[in-house]
């Protein structure tokens, strides 16, 4: 195998380590915001927040040193969102 094969597998072996990551993170977010939408349904509050919503927006933002673009972020913190609450069957 030449190095450049030996890299090309490293790559590869490293990304889906990395795509095991983001699964494993999303899982522990998952559980999280569930636990939290239980403590707020104690506490009669309602479930979603969009000031908190925008604020993590705009935290994401702040810590985002790139490559990904701020478009990007968007789009992934917005599919993010969007999946949580289907997962967890967001009704308000």
């Amino acid at each position: 195998m030449t190095g450049t094969d030996q890299r090309f597998a490293e790559l590869r072996r490293l990304i889906g380590e990395n795509d095991g990551a983001i699964v494993e993170a999303v899982n522990v977010r998952l559980r999280l915001v569930d636990e939290l939408w239980q403590l707020k349904a104690e506490r009669g509050d309602a479930r979603l927040d969009q000031e908190r919503e925008q604020r993590l927006r705009d935290e994401l933002r702040a810590a985002n040193e790139g490559p990904l673009s701020q478009d990007g972020l968007d789009r992934l913190v917005g599919e993010l969102l969007e999946l949580t609450k289907r997962e967890l069957g967001a009704k308000d």
